[in-house]
């Protein structure tokens, strides 16, 4: 499943749908707002682009690493410290797979998905460079 939403997610379903006769290893990155001097950050996408270029990468990872699941959500929207932003879930049979698996498509989506994050602070905001900063 590649979903790009404002809902926050619930990850103990997400792990419990990884889990998978063949896999014995689920790996999980969750990355959250942190707290560096703001109070929270918008999240924009080029929604139907960003889902697009996920399903690739998801793709790549699945030809490239022995899997038995890989699933990928990303909330857009105004968010707090400490609230979610993106879950990667990644099922195999070892677990070696299943990290560097992890790893790639977290690399992978910060260089090639259109996605933009401004951070928000009692001064004001700014928004944060990244690679996808130039399709803006």
């Amino acid at each position: 499943m590649i979903k790009i939403t404002e809902e926050d997610f619930k990850i103990d379903e997400m792990i419990w749908k990884a889990k998978h006769p063949d896999a014995g290893a689920v790996v999980t990155f969750l990355g959250i707002v942190r707290d560096d001097d703001i109070v929270g950050m918008e999240i924009e996408a080029y929604t139907k682009r960003a889902i697009q270029e996920l399903g690739r990468i998801r793709d790549e990872a699945l030809d490239r690493f022995d899997l038995t699941s890989l699933d990928v959500i990303h909330r857009i929207g105004t968010l707090a410290v400490s609230d979610n932003i993106l879950l990667i879930v990644c099922g195999a049979p070892h677990r070696k797979d299943a990290f560097t698996a992890c790893e790639y498509v977290i690399d992978e989506l910060k260089e090639r998905v259109p996605m933009w994050k401004k951070e928000l602070s009692e001064d004001g905001c700014r928004w944060v460079e990244g690679a996808m900063k130039e399709t803006r």
